[in-house]
């Protein structure tokens, strides 16, 4: 299509009017900044695109020398490879390593299992009746008889530390505890009650810290 500024419109774009046809599109370099004005109240040349000038050629292997440069450059810099484990990293305080119990503060709610997405969390308990000094009658107390945490279904969502009311699970820092054997991975109330010697101070309650 032709119009009255010295340009037409063809399947590449905006062309000025010469006695050739324009060179294909691999070949050429577009520039925005030389674009004509589309026509005001014109349907359909809103959007236009840039007016595309002829590239030149490339020097034969200049792209093997821009890849040896980058090369060169990242060999010159100086490694910054941990050497784990003889290193241990340095994790922020609120890293998601392992989930820790506090075995004493939970009521068996089973409130973080019901919760979790994975259903990777497996709680049995019972009742017992105790006696509470100057209550009227004695009181009925559940007791924790198995907390256990697959972590080979464990995403790691902190969605049961997050909802559990009485601070019974903590984020603990330790990632290196792979198993040989995937059914290792279920761990019981008393190895996630080893993990609370981890737990930062700083995620602990008032009262524990």
């Amino acid at each position: 299509m032709a119009h009255g500024n010295g340009f037409f419109e063809g399947a590449t774009g905006f062309h000025r009017k010469t006695g050739t046809a324009p060179r294909p599109a691999a070949s050429r370099k577009c520039d925005t900044a030389a674009a004509p004005e589309p026509r005001s109240g014109a349907p359909g040349l809103e959007k236009r695109r840039p007016f595309c000038h002829d590239e030149g050629m490339r020097v034969p292997g200049s792209g093997l020398v821009s890849g040896l440069a980058a090369t060169a450059r990242t060999a010159a810099r100086r490694a910054v490879t941990s050497q784990y484990p003889e290193r241990e990293p340095e994790l922020p305080d609120r890293a998601r390593g392992v989930i820790a119990l506090h075995e004493s503060n939970c009521t068996s709610c089973m409130l973080c299992a019901r919760e979790c997405p994975d259903w990777c969390i497996y709680i049995d308990s019972h009742k017992e009746t105790v006696e509470v000094e100057g209550a009227a009658r004695p009181r009925q107390v559940n007791v924790l008889d198995r907390f256990d945490i697959d972590f080979s279904l464990c995403m790691y969502c902190g969605i049961c530390v997050d909802v559990c009311p009485f601070d019974a699970l903590f984020w603990a820092p330790d990632f290196a505890y792979a198993e040989g054997d995937i059914r290792d991975l279920l761990h019981g109330k008393g190895r996630l009650g080893e993990w609370m010697g981890n737990v930062p101070p700083a995620a602990l309650p008032e009262a524990d810290a």
